[in-house]
């Protein structure tokens, strides 16, 4: 069975403790997509300057966030790791150009592990992350899903873990009481329309062609992991939208699978 690509937007950590509306979503696909082989989840909390991927037999979990209550720090997801695959997919990426590399240190970090607590609360899939090139752009990263695209027939599911919109000035000054602006719903529309028509020239393009694409995404860095979903898709597909909620009225927590079309 070949599996479909997905994205989620991971949201604040304490979705770890209030799952919310996502969480339910989470809990869902767990349950939905059923077990597969591993999951590889492209994060936007890892940064490198060219694609990295996690080789480590049992990945720690990274607290990689402040000022958040107690018991979120205590939270251990104890997947295992997937070092064969983490070798496999870079070949992959070897041969499709990119100078790829394994870091046998690097764990899991919230972007991964908050989503991966409700989808898999057992921890009994291997995982690995791989990391965005945020000095590289969007069409880099549709490359990269592309490359990794074969994997889904081999039973890993390719996971881009990020933002709809990520704001997060804005979203402090609405949690400050200023009004909140209409933009975060004009951006999660407009890129709806365009996933929806698989206009990824568009897309790529978000940044001059989407209302609002500079203030929906100062920096681009939660956005880039939808484009490793997408380039995973495969060369045909079909976008399931799994969840439509704006939280603090400027960070958008859209989640779509992209289902492979033959």
């Amino acid at each position: 069975m070949t599996l479909p690509s997905l994205f989620v937007s991971h949201g604040s950590p304490m979705h770890a403790l209030e799952p919310g509306a996502a969480g339910v979503v989470w809990k869902s696909l767990g349950e939905r997509l059923g077990k597969p082989e591993a999951i590889l989840i492209a994060s936007a909390h890892w940064e490198t300057l060219e694609p990295t991927l996690t080789g480590s037999d049992q990945p720690e979990t990274i607290h990689d966030f402040f000022g958040f209550p107690e018991p979120l720090y205590r939270i251990r997801y104890a997947a295992r790791g997937a070092p064969a695959l983490a070798r496999r997919a870079k070949t992959l990426l070897g041969e499709a150009g990119f100078a790829a590399a394994i870091d046998e240190q690097r764990g899991l970090d919230h972007g991964a592990w908050v989503p991966l607590l409700h989808a898999r609360p057992a921890a009994d899939v291997p995982v690995l992350q791989i990391s965005v090139q945020a000095a590289r752009t969007a069409r880099h990263h549709l490359a990269l899903g592309a490359a990794l695209a074969p994997l889904a027939d081999e039973g890993v599911l390719v996971v881009g873990s990020g933002h709809m919109t990520h704001n997060l000035r804005d979203w402090m000054m609405g949690a400050q009481g200023h009004p909140i602006p209409p933009y975060a719903r004009e951006f999660q529309s407009w890129v709806e329309a365009r996933i929806a028509a698989q206009d990824l020239e568009a897309l790529a393009e978000y940044r001059g062609r989407a209302p609002h694409g500079l203030r929906a995404h100062p920096s681009e860095e939660h956005f880039l992991p939808l484009f490793v979903a997408l380039g995973a898709a495969g060369a045909r597909w079909r976008p399931e939208r799994l969840l439509d909620e704006i939280l603090g009225g400027v960070l958008a927590m859209d989640a779509y699978l992209f289902h492979r079309v033959n």
